[in-house]
């Protein structure tokens, strides 16, 4: 199975340039494009959050067509650029979105390997956060099949970078994050947004990446 990442798109109203001057619809665009010309194909893509700027329903309908021009199915969590409550009305008809839960989680099982989106976002600041309802969450859907290999996606990292304006913003409990992964052998990577910088590691024996940004880097310190 190959699973293709894009991260932080930060799409504007209107496609406006974020920050001024950073063409983020456009090279969108240019990702999508180079995703679906992939041989062999991509089977699924997975969106690690800061969809948009700010989070209104005006980006999240500049971003959608941009998506459906992707030819395999994709998945989205939120971002601390975003706002969960509405990235799920924009695609919750895409996402399978956990039901009855208060937070953006996904769980996709139709693929040899499971897919699990985790929301890490916290209205309001910068940094991220699971939470103790959605760890709890974690754990038991990760025990419902154990015998599934599986990725889980997020935004914000649970380590520190070395990039210090960033590590003040990353997941606040990343341990416990990390404890929980690892009480499952079948989870097989984590995957994270945020940093805006291609970054692996391993930690307690848990595979963890940042993908980089097709648009913009993080300014290294």
């Amino acid at each position: 199975m190959l699973i293709a990442q894009l991260t932080d798109t930060h799409l504007k109203p209107g496609g406006r340039p974020a920050y001024g001057r950073v063409d983020t619809a456009g090279l969108l665009v240019a990702a999508i494009d180079h995703v679906n010309a992939l041989t062999p194909a991509v089977d699924a893509v997975i969106l690690s959050g800061d969809l948009t700027d700010t989070g209104t329903a005006a980006e999240y309908a500049v971003l959608r067509p941009l998506l459906n021009r992707l030819r395999m199915p994709w998945y989205a969590v939120p971002g601390n650029h975003d706002r969960a409550d509405a990235l799920k009305a924009a695609f919750g008809d895409v996402v399978p979105f956990a039901p009855a839960v208060d937070f953006a989680a996904c769980v996709v099982e139709d693929f040899p390997l499971r897919l699990i989106g985790l929301d890490s976002s916290v209205d309001g600041v910068p940094w991220g956060m699971i939470g103790t309802a959605q760890l709890a969450w974690l754990d038991a859907t990760l025990a419902a099949r154990p015998d599934a290999p599986t990725l889980v996606f997020v935004h914000h990292p649970p380590f520190e970078t070395g990039i210090g304006h960033m590590d003040v913003q990353n997941l606040s409990d990343g341990e416990a994050l990390i404890a929980v992964l690892r009480r499952h052998p079948q989870l097989r990577h984590l995957a994270c947004g945020h940093v805006h910088r291609a970054i692996d590691t391993m930690i307690d024996g848990v595979p963890v990446s940042i993908a980089p940004n097709a648009a913009h880097a993080v300014t290294l310190d």
